[in-house]
């Protein structure tokens, strides 16, 4: 069975609107293959990756001018993104050939995530935050830190920017700061994790396949685009609670569909 065309539109809408959340857009993409049954074949896993990039060219699109000749940014977030290719590098056979396949993880890491923020939220809003420093003043082994807790994500279901975000405010990087950075900090990893997806996958791709990964690719950039610029308007005056209350309920909807 191939993937149509509202098969391709419906899961470039979810990777392009959820990729910056902190609700694990890889989760939602599988669980979303599962739903419309499109078989767990090594294109779709690719597929999964690959329309990554139409997110990718959303933050490069918004953001291109604030690290264009800024190089002391661009080393931060560098240094932030080794330990992840690191352990991506590493671990990747078991992220593809268990964990995408494995919608009980998902389900209990949106579950054990949500429960993360939700306390810390609970704790965060007892402290005053403080906004003074600029991005590119985040410190080279905060960075790093931010790199080792964006690790974690390789498991579907715990969120690349849940993690960053989270992790990064527990080391007293300011909300928005922390947001941003994560946007950019998706640059090098996406990246990364889809060239290397290709280079090991192996498989001859058919004009049916290209065209469906061009057409997601293109969803996912228009709804990133605008995923974006909602996320920064919502951390003014909102906290990521909400987030947390959303991904328990994922979770556990996902167990009561597997059961």
């Amino acid at each position: 069975m191939e993937m149509n065309f509202l098969d391709t539109l419906i899961l470039g809408i979810v990777e392009g609107f959820t990729e910056f959340l902190p609700v694990s857009s890889t989760g939602h993409l599988l669980v979303a293959g599962n739903i419309l049954n499109i078989p767990q074949t090594e294109f779709f896993k690719t597929f999964v990756v690959v329309i990554q990039l139409g997110a990718i060219l959303a933050v490069i699109l918004i953001y291109w001018k604030k690290v264009l000749g800024n190089l002391n940014l661009t080393k931060k977030i560098l240094t932030a993104f080794i330990p992840t290719a690191i352990i991506g590098f590493l671990l990747y056979s078991i992220i593809k050939n268990f964990l995408f396949e494995n919608l009980k993880t998902i389900a209990w890491a949106l579950i054990i995530g949500g429960i993360i923020i939700i306390i810390f939220e609970f704790f965060q809003k007892k402290k005053i935050e403080q906004d003074t420093e600029k991005l590119e003043d985040i410190s080279y082994k905060k960075s790093f830190f931010i790199g080792l807790i964006q690790a974690l994500a390789i498991i579907p279901g715990v969120s690349r920017s849940g993690a960053t975000i989270i992790g990064g405010m527990g080391l007293g990087i300011s909300r928005k700061n922390i947001v941003e950075f994560s946007f950019l900090l998706a640059v090098p990893t996406i990246v990364a994790a889809t060239g290397y997806d290709i280079l090991q996958s192996k498989i001859a791709f058919s004009m049916s396949d290209i065209g469906n990964m061009t057409l997601g690719f293109a969803f996912s950039f228009v709804f990133a685009y605008i995923s974006i610029k909602f996320f920064i308007k919502f951390i003014q005056t909102n906290s990521f609670m909400v987030f947390g209350f959303y991904r328990i309920l994922a979770g556990v909807l996902i167990i009561a569909f597997l059961i």
